[in-house]
């Protein structure tokens, strides 16, 4: 007798599935792919900031062998594109940001087409152009868009409560104003397509996107193609991170060569050009008043920010979107206002990235929390647990928090650092020019993605063939954040297969069913629970079909191991494969197939931004100890302790490795990362000058689960992708002034910019 006891696959450590491919070199990103008879495209970039174009002569480089086309804005439908709907592909009349596309090419070679865009010539007619929010806002300020005279595509304005009450019932009432930067995604792999049409007109676009359904929907009126001709297909990402939410003027100017050319073209990005036409985290102007009690208890925030939007609009536009959430949510609040203008500039555009404008949120709450907790006379710690959510509690803008962790979150990354003892110690004076500092910070993020479509679904199809190998084909995209190995853990679970016998398909439009895309920490919890649905679906009819044959009640039986067994004792009864072939002979081949649909439970904000965004919410809590050299400006970081609600650990080593990264990518943003822009023109387009962390500088990091359970998540999960990055810049700073006593509002804090401001908080300037 053979007994298969019953294990879990959930929360062991689990490599990813992709591992070993792409650490052998076997993976082959966009950059490795190459299609017979493809041609190489490059594109042709303004040298100005702002300037009408007069003429454009490409006569020389259609002339030059080997190059098969050469396209401008008179050889396009001319549909503008992304998010702002503001965005021409290849520019014809005006260029309003130093990444505008002129003209393109394509050609047997690289260098072929380099040399093409070197004979293309371009007169132009300068134009005043605006550099910041405040000169574009100036009456008479030069207009970038006919649409919008005042330069202004955007506000949100968000309301409860009563603002004048909570501030005539607030004791202390603060104000302050952040200016938060430019830092961009750097992905090891460039950014990249290709587009290729076959004798039926059908087009295949392998792309990196993040949202590959809506892709289609997006870019089917800019080609002039119907979204059924068009096929999705997605090489490995070599990195994402928001990145690639929107659809970017090079993609569609890939498929106007591939047409003209009726070749297949791709266009692959140089690290310069990366850095220069890529989006942004879009920088902020942050000015936030807030009052509380004598006894701690916050009583109203008002924030006002103002949004470069650069020359067009991408997904940055929309990030107060999210930053309301937190204004409004984290912690108990009262009262609140929150109004954004967003403004043309011309200056480089912002794109979503990893934490979609919340770590510029979170930097200015979490700043005052600690403010507000001097001014009264608190520990940050307790002001923070007198004001923190419970679980089952809905804000007042309608955000329910089924399960919250905030104040476990809070109390375990305290005690696992010793905040209070430390923070009062380093308050109580020190001498000489090192200065160590401990800070601590939160937050509230969506957990189970945000609903900002009419659906935010996903769907799955399982397959079980002969031999019991499974092979799910989902909606979800796996851009390097592990989704498939969970997705995998949840099948193999349920089906009581081993990982080795599941295979996951996820890049491809042409099989896989319906997605919205990677993007609001969704995939594991929607994703997931669809993936667990379709796995459930199948044990049962496997169970069923079992039953019939043994003659046992489908009650007494499971699933281990390959085989179905007995369900008290363990004893194996069947092979599952064995089931499976014999179903062949039965009539019932409905058990090899199953299907399945996850919506989440959350609704549309209505037109106030009131409802419940997300099916949950993840939350957090960094405590972060720091060195800071007075006489330098050198920050150095000695330890996170780090501690997050993720309802239920799936893949404990994927889970540390989303937290470690996200710590890491908020290290980067607070104190090297600075993407520099003068008068329009990015100066840093370089790994050399452009700062990230490397791993002899990132400290020792003690991270914590907290397991609430989440009832509607798959086995209690959250989604917790983009949680870790954001509380990690504004704890530095709470560290930097409990080692200073000296308040950072600017980032990032660079060795300069903390040598400054030391010097004049010395100099009495506030």
């Amino acid at each position: 007798m053979t007994v298969i006891p019953k294990e879990t696959l959930i929360g062991r450590r689990i490599p990813k599935l992709d591992a070993p491919a792409k650490t052998t070199g076997e993976t082959r990103y966009i950059n490795d792919l190459a299609l017979p008879g493809m041609l190489h495209g490059k594109i042709l970039r303004t040298d100005r900031v702002h300037a009408r174009i007069v003429r454009i002569d490409t006569s020389a480089a259609r002339a030059l062998p080997g190059v098969h086309a050469v396209i401008t804005a008179a050889d396009t439908p001319g549909v503008p594109l992304g998010h702002g709907r503001d965005n021409p592909p290849l520019k014809g009349d005006r260029v309003r940001t130093i990444r505008d596309e002129i003209a393109a090419v394509a050609a047997d070679t690289e260098a072929i087409a380099a040399e093409a865009l070197r004979l293309i010539r371009v007169e132009y007619e300068d134009l005043p152009a605006v550099f910041s929010v405040h000169e574009a806002l100036r009456p008479g300020a030069p207009v970038l868009h006919d649409r919008h005279p005042d330069n202004i595509p955007f506000t949100f304005d968000y309301s409860h409560g009563d603002l004048a009450a909570g501030e005539q019932a607030s004791d202390v009432v603060i104000e302050d104003t952040f200016k938060l930067h430019y830092v961009t995604h750097c992905c090891m792999g460039v950014s990249g397509v290709i587009a290729t049409f076959d004798t039926t007109g059908q087009l295949t676009i392998y792309s990196q996107t993040q949202i590959p359904f809506l892709y289609k929907r997006d870019i089917a009126p800019v080609i002039g193609v119907p979204p059924d001709r068009i096929r999705v297909i997605q090489p490995p990402l070599g990195g994402g991170f928001g990145s690639k939410l929107d659809i970017y003027p090079f993609e569609p100017i890939c498929v106007f060569l591939a047409r003209v050319t009726q070749r297949p073209v791709r266009i692959l990005f140089t690290r310069e050009e990366e850095f220069i036409a890529s989006p942004t985290r879009q920088p902020v102007e942050f000015t936030l008043r807030s009052g509380v009690k004598k006894d701690g208890t916050l009583m109203f925030r008002d924030a006002r920010t103002l949004h470069d939007n650069g020359g067009y609009t991408s997904w940055g536009a929309t990030t107060p979107f999210v930053m309301m959430q937190t204004i409004s949510s984290l912690y108990r609040v009262p009262h609140c206002r929150y109004h954004t203008t967003v403004v043309y500039t011309n200056n480089p555009y912002a794109g979503s990235f990893r934490g979609y404008g919340n770590l510029q949120a979170t930097f200015a709450v979490e700043s005052h929390m600690d403010r507000l907790a001097e001014a009264v006379g608190m520990d940050p710690l307790a002001l923070r647990l007198k004001n923190a959510q419970a679980p089952g509690e809905t804000t007042p803008q309608g955000m329910h928090f089924i399960t919250c962790g905030l104040r476990d979150c809070l109390q375990t990354a305290a005690e696992r650092s010793d905040f209070v003892k430390k923070h009062a110690t380093n308050r109580a004076g020190q001498t000489g020019p090192i200065r160590r500092g401990i800070g601590i910070a939160s937050l509230v993020h969506v957990g189970g993605g945000a609903n900002i479509y009419r659906t935010d679904g996903c769907g799955t199809i399982l397959k079980l063939d002969d031999f019991a190998q499974a092979t799910v084909l989902t909606g979800a995209s796996e851009i390097g954040q592990g989704s498939e190995t969970v997705i995998a853990q949840f099948v193999a679970e349920e089906l009581g297969l081993p990982l080795t016998s599941i295979q996951v398909v996820n890049n491809d439009t042409e099989i896989t069913p319906w997605d919205v895309g990677v993007h609001a920490s969704r995939t594991t919890f929607i994703a997931g629970n669809s993936a667990l649905r379709a796995a459930r679906k199948a044990r049962t009819k496997l169970l069923a079909a079992a039953g019939q044959q043994l003659g046992a009640d489908p009650a007494t039986l499971d699933l281990r191991g390959g085989h179905v067994v007995d369900a008290t004792s363990g004893e194996a009864r069947l092979e599952i494969g064995k089931l499976i072939r014999s179903l062949h002979f039965a009539g019932k081949h409905e058990v090899v197939m199953t299907t399945e649909y996850y919506e989440p439970p959350s609704v549309m904000q209505d037109r106030e931004f009131k409802g419940n965004v997300s099916a949950t919410y993840a939350f957090g809590t960094q405590a972060i100890e720091l060195e800071v050299d007075t006489e330098t400006g050198v920050v150095r970081i000695q330890k996170v302790t780090a501690a997050h609600d993720v309802g239920r650990v799936i893949n404990r080593l994927g889970i540390e490795g989303q937290i470690e990264g996200g710590v890491v990518m908020g290290i980067g943003y607070a104190t090297t990362e600075d993407l520099m822009v003068s008068e329009g023109r990015v100066l840093n387009p370089c790994f050399r000058d452009y700062k990230l962390v490397t791993a002899p500088e990132v400290p020792e990091i003690d991270t914590t689960f907290l397991e609430t359970l989440d009832p509607h998540g798959p086995a209690g999960a959250k989604g917790v992708g983009e949680a870790p990055a954001i509380p990690t810049a504004v704890a530095i700073a709470n560290a930097l002034y409990n080692a200073t006593g000296v308040r950072f509002r600017e980032l990032p804090f660079t060795p300069e910019k903390v040598l400054r401001r030391l010097r004049e908080a010395a100099e009495g300037k506030p």
